[in-house]
């Protein structure tokens, strides 16, 4: 049987209990996050071959909180890996969220990196929206729920339906950057 509490009556009461829920509901889903998260097929690979590359920076950026993002990313990427990551950002990070283009914009300062030569990796309009706004390239991994939007009116650069079964390797991404400039087409032959 539960105990029965009155409610919060001062406003200092009212903002425990919304902090001891909040930190009661990020437990409960790092809980399911350790149970059922595993990364999109080929997100590792391509995550491994840019790690691999010295003149290549890889990060994670995130509009979630640190609490929720570091127990998904250690279960889904490996705790070893995210410690090679060379930037998070995450919603903690930022005053704005996506679509706003800061979290990305923060990403290439920290990188001092132009914004030209990032290539986003997102699985929503509101992702796409930030890189776009950010000056960067986009590749949308779309999913069931969001195969239907117009994600190239938008200005995605290439769309897949996941990264491993259309053959999306780190060379068919910046290959044709490397060898044809910033402005090039990218996964030509690949994208949807």
């Amino acid at each position: 049987t539960g105990v029965t509490k009155s409610p919060p009556s001062t406003q200092e009461e009212q903002q425990a209990l919304i902090d001891d829920l909040q930190a009661h509901k990020t437990e409960l889903y790092k809980d399911l996050i350790a149970e059922k998260a595993s990364p999109r097929p080929g997100v590792i690979e391509l995550m491994d071959e840019a790690l691999a590359d010295p003149r290549v920076a890889v990060g994670v950026c995130s509009a979630s909180t640190k609490a929720a993002v570091t127990k998904v990313l250690d279960v889904t990427l490996g705790e070893e890996r995210r410690n090679k990551l060379n930037v998070c950002i995450l919603g903690d990070d930022v005053s704005k969220l996506k679509p706003d283009p800061m979290i990305y914009r923060t990403a290439s300062e920290r990188l001092n990196i132009d914004p030209k030569q990032c290539v986003v990796i997102e699985d929503s309009m509101v992702g796409l929206r930030a890189a776009k706004g950010a000056g960067m390239k986009c590749l949308i991994t779309y999913t069931k729920s969001t195969e239907g939007e117009d994600f190239y009116g938008e200005g995605a650069d290439a769309k897949v339906p996941e990264l491993a079964s259309a053959g999306v390797t780190f060379d068919k991404i910046f290959g044709p950057l490397k060898e044809n400039g910033l402005d090039s087409e990218i996964l030509v032959g690949i994208k949807d």
